[in-house]
């Protein structure tokens, strides 16, 4: 494994440790950022546990930059990490570092907008241009809000602590919206290769934790399906040569049938609640897309309007209308999409084009086909689309 792959593995992992052996998440990621840097410079080879040896290290290095302080409160903090024997175990209902981080990071004091900036750059250790594709929204936007929210924790002294139990509910949608968010940019990655496991995996670890965490919230085990049914499908996700797959073309025989199980078994329990909410009603989607050998259209079209009359959202929209194109055939998608405003999001662009090709509009399919190629920041995604501009005389089903 590579310096690059182990960043993207243990950055969010060793910054949420070192904020609570430190109490100081900028330090904590600071110390973190040193010791990569110093990772790149002193390994010929990784070592066994190379999170290990990070945590080590930024620890050495928050020590060293403590002793350069001056200040009272910085030598008794020195003292605190030089003295500790064992690393403090915080008493409450969170036990997980990075869960802990989410939650700290989702504090009331912080803008919406701020604290999924913040926690999605220091968990999932995305950088800034990452960050701004996945939220559509200027870098600069989201470099801003990043700053705001740091200098607001340290200047409302925001702790770095466990929520009481009464405050897990308030805090919850951000700690949500950041596990989708940290799931979607590994199941559709921003830059480099589409599918970033890792981050996957770990958006499904701590959407777990939250579970057990709180067994009775309905949007917490909707989260938890919807990202278990949607990494079922992964494995067909990209075809022999590493081409994009889309998935009404994937051999639904490689899909995980026991997250399909999982999954089902979730949307069921929510069902049972009869307390639909974004996350279940888009984990029945999901739940329709992995049942039987063929998806049930009209039943998606329905789940998305019961979606749209809870999140009137621009995304929502779009992907209603891909349901709405294969129950009421493409025209009526187009016209659905008149409306819909995604500036800088190659996907509307790109499904304008599939239905323009669909009734024949090549011309106008490709000069769409052009706009979401020039919008898209992932080569596979970009060779997937430059493919189907060059088959606009082959559409793939007649309208």
């Amino acid at each position: 494994m590579d310096l690059a792959s182990i960043y993207r593995a243990e950055y969010g992992r060793c910054v949420a440790t070192l904020a609570r052996i430190l109490g100081d998440i900028n330090l904590a990621e600071e110390a973190v950022q040193d010791a990569f840097t110093t990772a790149l410079q002193k390994w010929e080879s990784p070592p066994p546990n190379p999170g290990a040896w990070i945590v080590t290290t930024a620890r050495n290095r928050a020590v060293d930059r403590l002793r350069r302080e001056s200040t009272r409160e910085a030598r008794q903090a020195q003292a605190l990490l030089l003295h500790q024997q064992d690393e403090p175990q915080e008493v409450g209902p969170v036990k997980d570092d990075q869960l802990r981080l989410i939650f700290t990071c989702c504090h009331p004091a912080l803008a919406p907008d701020a604290r999924t900036a913040l926690t999605v750059r220091l968990l999932g250790g995305l950088e800034v241009p990452e960050i701004a594709r996945a939220y559509l929204v200027q870098e600069t936007t989201i470099a801003q809000r990043i700053v705001r929210a740091k200098k607001k924790i340290r200047d409302a002294g925001i702790p770095y602590r466990v929520p009481a139990e009464h405050e897990l509910p308030d805090r919850l949608p951000p700690v949500l919206t950041v596990l989708y968010l940290m799931f979607n940019e590994g199941y559709a990655s921003t830059a480099g290769p589409l599918i970033r496991t890792d981050l996957c995996a770990e958006a499904i670890r701590l959407a777990r934790e939250l579970a057990a965490l709180m067994p009775d919230e309905p949007e917490v085990l909707g989260l938890l399906a919807l990202l278990l049914l949607t990494e079922a499908r992964r494995p067909a996700r990209l075809g022999p040569t590493g081409g994009l797959v889309l998935l009404v073309d994937q051999d639904r025989s490689l899909w995980n049938r026991a997250l399909i199980v999982e999954g089902h078994d979730l949307v069921r329990r929510c069902l049972r609640r009869n307390r639909p909410g974004p996350y279940q009603i888009q984990a029945a989607i999901g739940a329709v897309h992995t049942d039987g050998a063929a998806t049930d259209w009209p039943q998606v079209l329905a789940l998305y309007d019961q979606l749209f009359a809870l999140a009137p959202t621009a995304i929502v929209a779009l992907n209603r209308a891909v349901a709405v194109a294969e129950v009421h055939g493409p025209a009526v998608a187009l016209a659905a999409l008149e409306d819909v405003d995604l500036p800088g999001y190659h996907r509307l662009p790109a499904t304008r084009a599939e239905l323009l090709a669909r009734l024949g509009r090549d011309r106008e399919a490709r000069a769409a086909y052009d706009q979401a190629i020039a919008l898209t920041s992932n080569e596979t995604e970009r060779a997937f689309l430059r493919t189907r501009r060059t088959e606009l005389t082959h559409p793939r089903r007649p309208s």
